[in-house]
């Protein structure tokens, strides 16, 4: 069965919350819509306090190319626009809305009928994605308008459907899948039209038989959509993870993946892309997973953009005893949340119960060059260089070995016998390399 040929790891699955129908979380009283919660520019608020907003009314004007759109997940009054404090720790600018009601734009179709025909141009689709705000939900939160527009010269030769869902506990994918087949492939097919393509994959891993099953019955009536079984191993849903494993093309260093003919879209943000395209909706609510191995009630939960996740956990059935940790998104790739006054955000994928003894970092010991870290880098680095050169302050060193390459998966942290930080030190590096080239680039 294919996977990525470089590295990986298997670390336990623990998907407590496979199977459990998603559930609509209830609206809070307030939410507080970040106005920045993507790769890119922030977006403009175009609203001001004592305003009257319904849901699904642009608030936020994307900012530039790279940017999207924010739009109201509630209906109510503006409050105020203020900062608040996001999921790392930063304040960002927020719009703070009352909520009175739950009064929906008219242009937004709330029915259940599935819409399957498309007959809009690759520019109507591409307006409309923009216009709806869509950002990839896989963790990047790339705008989607800005992936569909290819560089110069470029041509995309297929469409990779990203449906592995390899972060341990995380299951919001897969139930989505479970709960909207159809229409996820109805969005395949309208991403399709829109980057000219006649070839789609949707790489699934097997621990999901039931989401590979449902799909390949129901791709049957679509053309061009085949569905592809992948091994388990972690992280093959980075994007050059999967290209590897679905189409055995191995995107270079530096480089996107369009260089080697792929285009890679989360499932989550497909099936966005059919409620944006067929049925006017915009990007106000995402499906998030609550879980962990003491959660009162692991499952998977619609819910509207800037709730607090205080306000989730509560409806879960709150925080278990005994809880040293809550993670914003999975073990691997999530970060340690300050507190749950934290608003929900595009990129929202998930909250993790962490028990206390599973959240104390064992006494850090020497390197002892056995090159476990070596060995399971998906992007074929050197963590234990790149942490030693992030110690030292070695920033051209480590710009030329590659360290913007690290995709920040945890592999070498989590297979390191000596409990060496390496993803932390190698993320301070990476970012502090980053600010460098930008600023090189700026001169």
């Amino acid at each position: 069965m294919k996977t990525f040929r470089i590295g990986g790891v298997h670390p336990a699955e623990n998907k407590f919350s496979a199977g459990k129908k998603i559930q609509q979380a209830e609206i809070p009283k307030m939410v507080a819509i970040p106005l920045a919660h993507y790769i890119g520019n922030p977006s403009e608020a175009i609203v001001k306090k004592g305003d009257m907003v319904k849901v699904g009314q642009m608030i936020g004007q994307a900012n530039g190319f790279v940017s999207a759109n924010v739009h109201a997940s509630v209906s109510g009054k503006i409050n105020k626009i203020d900062v608040q404090l996001d999921a790392s720790g930063y304040k960002r600018p927020a719009v703070f809305i009352d909520v009175e009601g739950d009064d929906w734009i008219e242009t937004i179709d709330k029915s259940n009928v599935i819409k399957r025909e498309c007959n809009l141009s690759k520019e109507e689709i591409i307006k409309k994605i923009k216009d709806a705000g869509i950002v990839g939900l896989g963790g990047a939160t790339f705008p989607a308008h800005v992936k569909l527009s290819l560089p110069p010269g470029k041509k995309a030769e297929v469409l990779i459907i990203n449906a592995v869902e390899c972060e341990p506990y995380l299951t919001c994918d897969h139930q989505l899948m479970l709960e909207h087949g159809e229409e996820i492939l109805v969005g395949v097919s309208i991403l399709m039209k829109a980057l000219e393509v006649e070839k789609a994959i949707i790489g699934i891993e097997n621990n999901k038989p039931d989401a590979i099953s449902h799909l390949k019955k129901l791709a049957t009536t679509f053309k061009g959509i085949t569905i592809e079984p992948l091994k388990v191993q972690y992280p093959q849903g980075g994007e050059k993870q999967l290209i590897d494993a679905v189409v055995r093309r191995q995107v270079p260093s530096g480089r996107i993946p369009v260089e080697v003919g792929a285009v890679v879209f989360n499932v989550g943000t497909t099936f966005a892309v059919y409620e944006a395209v067929q049925k006017n909706k915009p990007m106000f609510e995402r499906v998030m997973t609550v879980t962990g191995k003491d959660a009162p009630n692991p499952s998977n939960y619609r819910v509207r953009l800037g709730t607090y996740l205080a306000h989730v956990v509560e409806q879960a059935g709150g925080v278990p005893e005994g809880t040293g940790k809550i993670i914003g998104g999975g073990p691997m790739m999530g970060r340690s949340l300050m507190n749950l006054n934290i608003p929900m955000a595009k990129g929202s994928a998930g909250i993790l119960y962490m028990r206390d003894e599973e959240t104390i970092r064992k006494p850090v010991q020497n390197c002892i060059r056995c090159s476990k870290c070596v060995s399971v880098c998906p992007m074929g680095l050197e963590p234990y260089l790149l942490m030693a050169q992030s110690e030292r302050n070695m920033w051209p060193e480590m710009e030329v070995d590659r360290v913007m390459d690290c995709i920040e998966c945890g592999s070498c942290s989590y297979t390191c016998p000596s409990n060496r930080p390496l993803l932390d030190y190698i993320r301070y590096g990476k970012a502090t390399v980053g600010g460098i080239i930008r600023n090189r680039n700026a001169k």
